[in-house]
């Protein structure tokens, strides 16, 4: 069967590094929300750092999930100093049950707090698309996906909630997202 791959990407106002409340208030907010993301149902798996050191993106081992990699529009810094970005790669067993952890609980929280953080940057901050059971995606998978969606739209082979797909490559619609009258699920 399946499952569903899921890139986010995101630029920070302020380094990783950054000593501040604020940044400090993300990471916390972070572990909170990982934390709960990993207990949910429909949840696989999440790319990790083997060492787990924050901040340590690019020169970390992340096993089977590949070698760290960033869109090229991101021009910030690549240092632990200097590093400001979050990105997520996951793995799910559908759209419904990604939907349910990233709309409600302590991901919810952190979504309507995004622009306390984050860069609106005019490109995509997620992408979805679907891997063979047994698949890792990549970090590269990632971000070719998500410059897919950023150049093309959704297709089957990069999507968003809103514009998504089944595994076959049927457009569908998960129950709240999109226009009511388009509910196809």
């Amino acid at each position: 069967m399946p499952h569903l791959a899921l890139y986010t990407f995101g630029v920070l106002k302020s380094p990783l590094a950054d000593p501040t409340p604020l940044t400090r208030e993300f990471y916390v907010m972070g572990e909170t929300v990982y934390r709960r993301m990993s207990q949910h149902p429909g949840y696989i798996a999440r790319a990790e750092a083997t060492d787990g050191d924050p901040g340590v993106l690019f020169e970390a081992d992340w096993g089977a999930w590949g070698e760290f990699a960033v869109p090229t529009w991101y021009s910030k810094g690549r240092t632990v100093e200097t590093t400001a970005l979050a990105a997520t790669l996951s793995l799910w067993t559908d759209l419904s049950a990604a939907l349910d952890a990233v709309y409600t609980g302590p991901h919810r929280e952190a979504l309507n707090r995004r622009y306390d953080w984050f860069e609106r940057t005019g490109h995509p901050n997620h992408v979805f698309w679907w891997v063979s059971d047994g698949v890792i995606p990549t970090w590269r998978d990632g971000v070719s996906r998500l410059t897919h969606l950023h150049h093309h739209g959704s297709a089957p082979h990069a999507f968003t909630f809103r514009h998504s797909f089944t595994s076959e490559g049927t457009p569908t619609r998960v129950k709240g997202i999109g226009p009511k009258h388009d509910h196809l699920r």
